[in-house]
Order: C-alpha cells, then sequence, then structure tokens
C-alpha cells in the first residue's frame, strides 16, 4: 500500500448533521471548533439530495455513528454484508449509512430506497 493509500485509509470524515443538513450555521463558531477536531468535515447539502440527507441524519438518530473513517479498499465487502437481503427495487437506490467506503459501514449499516 503506498503512502497516499495509508494516508487515504487513515482519513477520518465527519458528517457534521447538526449544521450541515439543515443548512442553518453552516459556518457557526461552534462548527467550526467541532470541525478542527478532524482531518476533513464534509457539509452535506439536504436541500440538493434531501432523501439521502434526512436518510443520514435518520440513521443517526438511530445510533449510527456520524464518523465515516474512510477505507475504500474494504468497501466492496462491507456493501455486500451491508445490502445482504435487500432486493433491488427499480427505480430507487439502496442508499447506506454509515456508508460501505467507511469502516464503520457494513453488516448492520441502515438501509434506505431513495430516489436516484
Amino acid at each position: 500500500m503506498n503512502a497516499f493509500m495509508k494516508w487515504a485509509a487513515s482519513l477520518l470524515l465527519v458528517i457534521s448533521l447538526q449544521v450541515g443538513l439543515t443548512g442553518a450555521g453552516i459556518h457557526s463558531d461552534s462548527a467550526a471548533r467541532a470541525a478542527s477536531r478532524y482531518d476533513q468535515v464534509l457539509y452535506f447539502p439536504l436541500s440538493k439530495y434531501p432523501e439521502t440527507g434526512n436518510h443520514i441524519k435518520d440513521a443517526i438518530s438511530a445510533g449510527h455513528s456520524e464518523i465515516c473513517t474512510i477505507d475504500r479498499g474494504g468497501a466492496e465487502n462491507r456493501r455486500k454484508e451491508s445490502l445482504k437481503g435487500i432486493p433491488t427495487k427499480p427505480g430507487f437506490d439502496r442508499d447506506e449509512w454509515p456508508m460501505a467506503v467507511c469502516t464503520e459501514g457494513g453488516a448492520g449499516a441502515d438501509i434506505r430506497y431513495v430516489t436516484p
């Protein structure tokens, strides 16, 4: 594994749902302080992707992690585990939270059908 891949695998990504998904206070002082504890922070555009954004908020409220530690190398296996027993549905995507690209994803992830 090259240095970049090691770096990418250890990259910590936070979904700042309390402010990012609601669209309120994205650049607030408290959001900036919280963001400084992580390598990267993703502010998800809820207005652009409301189904996915609401799914993420609901999954975190149900106890799933708001942290996403990137590990692309294990994503395929985690996706197989998270989607096991969840059939495809015409006209919908199976949205996962935590995502399969996150070490926190995989078996037990919250799955919701969303329109693409």
